[in-house]
């Protein structure tokens, strides 16, 4: 399920900071721009609030779901506000498992090839590159030397259109954008316009446009 709406667009937007009461305006952009997968962190105000009306709203054509759960406690929640998806900041083995338990996909983050060895042993279905603005594409093109071919790697931090094309070279199969999409305050039309050069930047360096 998860590569699926990859395919449609290999972004997933983090909404952190998102009140309920934009939570449709918001999501409409997004969505008009064509990304499919969608992530309220959970040091968000009135966060399960937003997944419930994000999941209800939009559910059926978008996966919905958590990002920054660090607490194997929360995924129960989430489930229950009608989120598919955990995305969390570390590996621990612990949150994975509740995840996976609840019949929930699960991206872990992680920054070394211990630890997403690790986060797939305990049933990851991707691993969360963070932070990229650190790592850097070099640091993915090593780890996806070593790790299973099937592995899918989703740079987040520091995610910007002009670097989206170095990661895809090196074997990103997503990206998870923050505030280079999303901050608190910023109108619909300006997420749209930012989701669109996204998007753009993704189709450039896959079809073969990139200058």
């Amino acid at each position: 399920m998860l590569a699926e709406h990859l395919l449609s667009s290999p972004f997933v937007a983090i909404l952190r900071g998102l009140t309920p009461a934009e939570a449709i305006p918001v999501a409409e952009a997004i969505i008009a721009a064509g990304l499919r997968i969608i992530e309220v962190p959970l040091n968000s105000p009135e966060p399960f609030e937003s997944i419930r009306i994000l999941a209800e709203r939009f559910g059926d054509s978008c996966l919905i779901g958590a990002g920054t759960v660090i607490d194997p406690g929360a995924v129960e929640q989430v489930r229950a506000a009608g989120g598919r998806v955990i995305v969390m900041p570390h590996g621990d083995p612990a949150v994975i498992r509740a995840a996976k338990r609840a019949g929930m996909l699960c991206t872990p983050g992680i920054s070394t090839p211990t630890e997403g060895f690790a986060a797939l042993a305990a049933g990851a279905d991707a691993l969360k590159l963070f932070p990229a603005e650190a790592l850097g594409p070099d640091v993915l093109k090593a780890m996806r030397a070593v790790f299973p071919r099937e592995t899918m790697f989703l740079p987040v931090g520091g995610i910007v259109p002009g670097n989206v094309a170095g990661f895809v070279k090196a074997g990103a199969a997503g990206f998870g954008l923050g505030s280079g999409l999303y901050a608190p305050g910023r109108d619909a039309a300006e997420i749209g316009r930012r989701a669109a050069e996204y998007q753009a930047a993704w189709h450039a360096c896959t079809q073969g446009d990139e200058p």
